[in-house]
């Protein structure tokens, strides 16, 4: 899967995973938050989630925290 994390309206990070069809680019042209703080892709292994590579269409890589951003955002059960 692929992924964006976003700072909302708030200053606080909201990833956003979405199928590897969907180019990175795409995707942000939908969604209203205005900072795109990394992107990447994401796959989940028995030990949680790994986060790697970039999305060069956003200028954006993969960041060191993203896997712990994305794990607290299920663990907390938010939409």
């Amino acid at each position: 899967m692929k992924y964006i994390i976003f700072e909302d309206f708030s200053g606080r990070a909201i990833p956003v995973l979405f199928p590897d069809r969907i180019e990175h680019g795409e995707l942000r042209e939908q969604l209203p938050y205005s900072t795109v703080l990394s992107a990447g892709y994401v796959n989940h292994s028995g030990g949680g989630f790994v986060c790697h590579g970039e999305a060069k269409s956003l200028g954006a890589a993969a960041g060191q925290g993203d896997a712990a951003v994305i794990e607290r955002h299920f663990q907390q059960g938010e939409p």
